[in-house]
């Protein structure tokens, strides 16, 4: 017998699936744990899925359990889940078929008392501040006299009065309000927005740009301002091209912003007296600031009189100016006669000495010499041109004598004769342009002749000439008898 063949054990338990196991296992854990709140350190965090869902787990010293946050739950939680933030989740347990696993499905999460805030506040911040969001270098003066102020804060709250009453009560200054919520799930979102939207108003543009910003919320508690130590808060308040005043809480009171922003304020009353002076003090100040510039003006100009007196005085009289010059001038006046008499008698000695040397024997050499020299020019330029000339004629025989050897003159002095058509004078180049009877005159290099062409036409080459029986030749010219008739 074999284990095969053991009869197996009487049972009534009905056979399932392991799918329908998993559900029944999964509806026993969802109705006995509809609701829990558990403690725990984030574990295993990288942020939200690309679907949107956050998943992670939540552990202490003894055990671990899966978590995950859907999209439309991570949307509304006031605080986002961190690495090793130790928190308080509330939920319900479910179970993952698919892993064979427990899982609790967060819809509410906060840090696990003001320690667990204060210890992620501390670690933000050291982050932060490696990056550089807060190093002294970064932040910017205050505008002295800004004319137009923007003010981040929630519309209906005590802190925008205030701040419009002190601006009033000092400098009242043109102030633009973006509303947001200081508290609450989107308050963060809403800041950054507020700090980005007023940075992006273009200078000139129909909604005029602030001069500098001013992001304030009355005191709370560190849950309540927690919206102030965002990252998008922090960041944004450091990347902002407008100088920026964080004015949240009271003075005790401090956030993230505080130390990313330009200047921070105890209190938001405290903000507007920064960023705005008082006028009357202004109005004082250019007065008297008037007052000194006269003063300087009038002892400035009477210093200048003083020494201008005292340069006048020291001033010789004017004929004492004069006295030197009018004595030069008489003496170059006693001294212009007897100088121009004797320039006179030196150019007149000049005039001697040269007519005196002026003698007819001299003219008459100088005369003779140069017609020597005329006469040897003459000579030299008659044989130049008589050398030029004949080089000229040869030139002009040479080229003659080309162009005759060129035209058909030349042609007709070797014996050649050039066949014109009577009546045309075409000339004819071939024997098949003619026919029996054609009148021809023959050019000869020493005169013309008529001709009349006969036969049976034009032997081709190669052919034997036909035999044309001998005519008696007439007389020609002069006795001569006619080689053409």
């Amino acid at each position: 017998m074999t284990l095969s063949d053991a009869p197996a054990a009487p049972t009534n338990a009905r056979d399932v699936t392991v799918s329908e196991l998993s559900q029944q296992l999964k509806r026993t854990v969802e109705e006995t744990f509809g609701h829990v709140r558990v403690r725990g350190e984030i574990s295993g965090y990288r942020g939200p899925h690309s679907s949107g869902h956050a998943y992670f787990a939540l552990k202490d010293e003894g055990a671990k359990i899966d978590a995950v946050v859907w999209r439309g739950a991570f949307a509304k939680l006031r605080f986002k889940p961190e690495e090793g933030m130790e928190v308080i989740a509330s939920g319900r347990l479910t179970t993952y078929p698919g892993k064979s696993a427990y899982q609790i499905v967060i819809d509410h999460l906060e840090p696990a008392g003001v320690g667990a805030l204060m210890a992620l506040l501390e670690e933000r911040k050291r982050k932060l501040r490696a990056e550089g969001l807060f190093d002294p270098d970064r932040k910017r003066p205050l505008p002295y006299l800004p004319r137009v102020i923007g003010v981040v804060t929630s519309p209906t709250g005590a802190v925008i009065r205030d701040i419009l009453h002190r601006l009033a009560d000092r400098c009242p200054s043109h102030v633009l309000v973006w509303p947001v919520r200081v508290q609450g799930e989107t308050a963060a979102a809403e800041v950054a927005a507020a700090i980005r939207g007023f940075n992006a108003l273009a200078p000139g543009g129909p909604i005029p740009r602030p001069d500098v910003l001013i992001v304030a919320r009355g005191g709370g508690s560190l849950e309540d301002l927690w919206s102030f130590n965002e990252e998008i808060v922090v960041r944004a308040a450091a990347e902002s091209g407008i100088p920026l005043v964080s004015a949240v809480g009271h003075e005790t009171d401090t956030t993230l912003i505080d130390h990313a922003a330009d200047r921070r304020a105890p209190t938001p009353t405290a903000a507007a007296e920064m960023v705005a002076p008082v006028r009357a003090e202004l109005v004082a100040y250019v007065a008297e600031l008037g007052s000194r510039l006269r003063g300087a003006t009038f002892r400035g100009l009477e210093a200048r009189r003083t020494e201008l007196r005292s340069a006048a005085r020291a001033l010789p009289a004017l004929d004492a100016l004069l006295q030197a010059p009018r004595q030069r001038l008489d003496h170059a006046a006693a001294r212009l006669a007897p100088a121009l008499a004797a320039n006179a008698g030196r150019h007149r000695a000049r005039l001697a000495a040269a007519g005196a040397r002026l003698q007819p024997a001299t003219l008459s050499n100088r005369i003779a010499l140069g017609r020597e020299r005329a006469d040897a020019l003459k000579g030299r330029l008659s044989r130049a041109f008589a050398t030029l000339e004949q080089r000229r004629r040869d030139r002009l025989a040479g080229a003659w004598k080309l162009l005759r050897s060129y035209s058909h003159a030349g042609v007709l002095e070797r014996g050649y004769a050039l066949a014109l058509r009577e009546g045309s004078g075409e000339v004819v180049r071939r024997a098949s342009e003619l026919q029996p009877g054609d009148a021809l005159r023959l050019v000869f290099a020493d005169g013309e002749v008529g001709a009349t062409t006969s036969g049976a036409g034009p032997t081709l080459p190669g052919e034997p000439a036909p035999k044309r029986e001998p005519k008696a030749r007439k007389p020609g010219p002069a006795g001569q008898p006619d080689l053409f008739s």
